[in-house]
């Protein structure tokens, strides 16, 4: 897996202040994207285990609400096995974390992954920039959905994460 950078500190990619792991590689290729930088799965660094030391100790600190996943899109083909792996592992070293995670792939494409129980919070769908809206708390665009990914597995549909 590869990544661009490691926001620490981020108040805008989720609730509370987080640490975000912005992931390489993205086949969605949203028009007027605001990362298409990520877009390249073999642009950026290898995410090795400095990388992974480094977010860890941001997940450390006790002021630290949780991690977000972004990029590119985490669930990029090429590198979800890595990704849920990761998320495994944080879930278990910081159970009281919480795990927000940003895909173009929608809520009813994603729910054969095995790590979905694991996030909390997903942002679904691709950007589209037709709809977007600037008042939106952590999306782009009015078709992508804030889901509170416990509650919605629980009864089975979709359940928005309340703002």
């Amino acid at each position: 897996m590869r990544y661009h950078n490691i926001t620490h500190d981020d108040m805008l990619n989720g609730d509370g202040l987080r640490v975000v792991l912005w992931v390489a590689g993205c086949s969605h290729h949203c028009p007027e994207c605001q990362n298409p930088i990520t877009w390249d799965a073999e642009g950026g660094l290898v995410f090795d285990e400095a990388a992974k030391q480094e977010l860890f100790a941001d997940l450390e600190k006790s002021y630290i609400s949780g991690v977000t996943f972004s990029g590119g899109d985490p669930l990029y083909l090429g590198h979800r096995t890595e990704v849920g792996e990761l998320i495994k592992e944080i879930r278990e070293r910081y159970p009281q974390k919480t795990i927000w995670l940003y895909s173009g792939y929608t809520w009813e494409e994603l729910q054969d992954l095995e790590f979905l129980s694991l996030i909390d919070v997903l942002i679904d769908g691709r950007y589209m920039k037709d709809l977007r809206d600037v008042k939106l708390h952590w999306r782009g665009s009015s078709n992508q959905r804030v889901i509170n990914v416990k509650k919605s597995l629980a009864q089975g549909e979709v359940v928005l994460w309340c703002e």
